[in-house]
């Protein structure tokens, strides 16, 4: 039985309203399952916020919700939200269906009545709140999770919408898994041979690991990493890792936190290194080589992309135009955008024919339904997560480099 403080037992009892009453119920059964002790509060909390994750069961209970005083239904911590399924404003302009456009709508109400802050973004660590190093949290995007437990040395497991909802109305999540320091712990070694040249092949390395990985508590541990990784490096290579691995820690010796040494990292002698090659990589791409070069659209998301991405995209399209058979979608964040408007990177994207996205991640909009509608089937990204995701939405995914991308997309097919 999972043990509660007086505080949580009264919300169990209903003493704080009928929203945390049900919310403590839930992390209660969630606890009990995963043996944990007691429960551990939480600083923050991401929650998945398009209508293909939360679907019309989970719209009604929002709403439901919803309709209970302020005081019961308002959250209890800063509570953000992954990226929406709809960008309103380009909604008729990639044949969103209305359908999906009026629960999205639907949706937004309803988390703003609980007091969520509707930031539409899944890099809410490089734009929003970064957590810190021990930092206690309830985190719903794979990516987000990944990247908040590895390269900012904070805790959280991977928690599906209805338990990133009840963290966020109690403050509390059960104490297990990546809570705990035993956790934490490195289970196997991996050492890059070659450092990866872009960001693709950071995603591409990522996407090797996450293969081998048996077990969601297992934690792999890098050598070799020849200086720090950017923010967007480490960003694909964790993104990709969890999408590929269902992996929601790993360690980089001599960058991660948590990883100073291998001594540090493992309880006792490690493991043997698993090399990693530019072969290997090179590999990687080789697994999503089609067999002609017909091209429908290129995607630059999941996970969404920082200021610096957007202008190096900006960049390589200035003074070029994008194929007439070819769309090119480019999805952000709120903030980003805006800057990104302020300082001419729009702009400069939209110029050349490409498309800039809101608010959204594409294989989060529906994208079987869009795909569809527009006549998308062969989809290129720099994004190994992307292209890992979006063959069971009936794409024909290849990865490439950022330039590689836009090369192709100007030319009109694969080049």
């Amino acid at each position: 039985m999972v043990r509660l403080n007086d505080e949580e037992q009264a919300m169990l009892a209903g003493e704080f309203g009928v929203p945390r009453k049900l919310s403590m119920e839930h992390i209660q059964k969630v606890g009990e399952f995963f043996d944990a002790e007691d429960l551990v509060e939480v600083s923050q909390v991401h929650l998945m916020a398009d209508t293909e994750s939360t679907g019309e069961a989970g719209l009604e209970y929002l709403e439901m919700l919803g309709t209970y005083s302020e005081g019961e239904r308002r959250v209890r911590v800063p509570t953000v939200t992954d990226p929406l399924g709809c960008d309103f404003a380009k909604a008729e302009r990639i044949n969103h269906p209305e359908e999906f456009i009026a629960q999205e709508r639907r949706l937004t109400a309803a988390f703003e009545t609980l007091g969520i802050l509707i930031t539409q973004t899944c890099i809410n660590y490089q734009t929003i709140l970064p957590p810190v190093m021990g930092e206690h949290l309830a985190y719903g995007d794979t990516g987000s999770s990944i990247y908040a437990n590895s390269v900012m040395g904070a805790r959280t497991n991977f928690q599906g919408g209805p338990s990133a909802l009840a963290a966020a109305l109690t403050g509390r999540v059960p104490r297990y898994g990546f809570h705990l320091d035993e956790r934490r712990r490195g289970t196997n070694l991996w050492e890059l041979k070659c450092r990866p040249d872009s960001l693709s092949d950071w995603g591409a390395a990522g996407a090797i690991i996450g293969r081998e990985q048996t077990s969601y508590w297992e934690v792999p541990v890098v050598l070799g990493v020849d200086g720090s990784p950017t923010s967007d490096e480490l960003k694909q290579f964790g993104a990709a890792l969890a999408s590929f691995g269902s992996t929601p820690l790993f360690h980089m010796v001599g960058v991660t936190p948590e990883a100073p040494d291998l001594a540090t990292v493992f309880d006792g002698t490690p493991p043997s290194a698993t090399p990693i090659t530019r072969a290997d990589l090179d590999n990687v791409y080789k697994r999503y080589r089609p067999g002609d070069d017909k091209l429908d659209v290129v995607v630059f998301a999941a996970p969404q992309l920082s200021l610096i991405e957007m202008q190096n995209v900006g960049l390589l399209l200035r003074d070029r135009t994008v194929h007439a058979d070819v769309t090119v979608l480019a999805a952000t964040s709120p903030e980003i955008k805006s800057a990104c408007d302020r300082m001419g990177i729009t702009e400069m994207i939209e110029a050349s024919g490409a498309v800039v996205l809101e608010g959204v991640c594409f294989y989060q909009m529906h994208a079987r339904e869009i795909g569809e509608a527009n006549g998308w089937r062969r989809l290129m990204s720099n994004s190994a997560k992307i292209v890992n995701i979006l063959g069971g939405y009936g794409y024909e995914p290849v990865l490439g480099t950022t330039e590689n991308c836009i090369d192709s997309a100007v030319a009109g097919r694969i080049v």
